[in-house]
């Protein structure tokens, strides 16, 4: 097994235009893909609050699509880093030191923006997290009490028996209809 010393890696020049404006558009590409991830996040919420569920599923459809086309974009920075003399993890704030005086202010706009849309994207799926858990625990309840089912799910019987209902009949009330 022979290992590369220093002299033989690759190594680039400085950074050309054409490159700092690649970084620029894939920062601004990025920065686009979570504006719309948010809009998908702010409609899936609305989708749950109307009891909407073909809103839902859109709205989950459109995310792993916009996932699946971020992540594309994640690659395609890194390898914008690694052009650039950096390294395909590190941080853009770690690229723009190393870049010096050749880091622009629309990079570092661009910086700032996409780091502001990441933010409010995790406030956004946060919320959704916590509405759509509410929404799962208030659906559960209700068709348990449509079914006269105990108000805890016995899924596993304690010390290896179950204990039988004490309470009205399954279906008491969807039979009362009939």
């Amino acid at each position: 097994m022979t290992l590369l010393s220093a002299e033989t890696t690759p190594r680039f020049g400085p950074p050309t235009a054409s490159l700092l404006n690649a970084l620029h558009d894939a920062l601004l590409g990025e920065r686009k893909l979570l504006d719309d991830l948010i809009a998908q996040m702010r409609r899936q919420r609305a989708a749950v609050g109307a009891d909407d569920i073909d809103g839902v599923d859109d709205s989950t459809f459109a995310t792993h699509r916009i996932l699946a086309t971020l992540g594309q974009a994640r690659t395609r920075r890194r390898q914008l880093n690694v052009l650039l003399g950096g390294t395909e993890e590190c941080t853009l704030r770690e690229l723009e030191d190393h870049l010096g005086p050749q880091s622009d202010e629309r990079l570092k706009e661009a910086r700032v923006l996409l780091q502001q849309a990441a933010e409010l994207l995790t406030r956004e799926v946060s919320m959704n997290r916590t509405l759509l858990r509410e929404a799962l625990t208030h659906t559960d309840q209700h068709v348990r009490t449509l079914v006269g089912a105990p108000a805890q799910a016995n899924t596993y019987a304690t010390e290896g028996t179950a204990t039988p209902s004490n309470g009205a009949p399954r279906g008491v009330l969807v039979n009362r209809t009939a």
